[in-house]
């Protein structure tokens, strides 16, 4: 898989995302959102979205081990919460677990609510590879 980020000069800055993600490859892997939920159902660092979104994070990459992806081959991500003003906090979270990959490209998404009570986040994402 090929994967270019790019950030025009002319657009804002991307903090802890790539404007755009030119991918070239034949598989296209789709991962479900994840959420702070633990084996047992349980919700993980209720009320903090720092842990959270970390533990999203944590079960997304579970699912990219089990397909053979790594950060590096994902071209798009997508986050859903309730808190979408605290991208700060979303972005030092997401970096905390993908060891200094590069962003894809992303968008935030604000929502009034998740599919299980005290989620603050969920995060999908779409991966390209050879």
């Amino acid at each position: 898989m090929s994967r270019t980020l790019k950030n025009p000069e002319k657009l804002h800055p991307a903090p802890g995302f790539s404007h755009i993600a030119i991918a070239s490859g034949s598989t296209w892997v789709h991962f479900a959102g994840q959420v702070a939920l633990a084996p047992d159902f349980s919700v993980i660092g209720e009320g903090d979205l720092f842990v959270q979104t970390q533990a999203a994070m944590r079960n997304l990459q579970v699912a990219m081990e089990e397909a053979g992806v790594s950060w590096s081959d994902i071209v798009r991500r997508t986050v859903y919460t309730t808190l979408p003003t605290e991208f700060v906090v979303i972005t030092e979270a997401i970096h905390s677990v993908t060891d200094g990959a590069e962003d894809p490209a992303q968008t935030i998404i604000g929502v009034t609510g998740l599919a299980v009570p005290g989620l603050l986040i969920e995060i999908e994402c779409t991966a390209v590879l050879e």
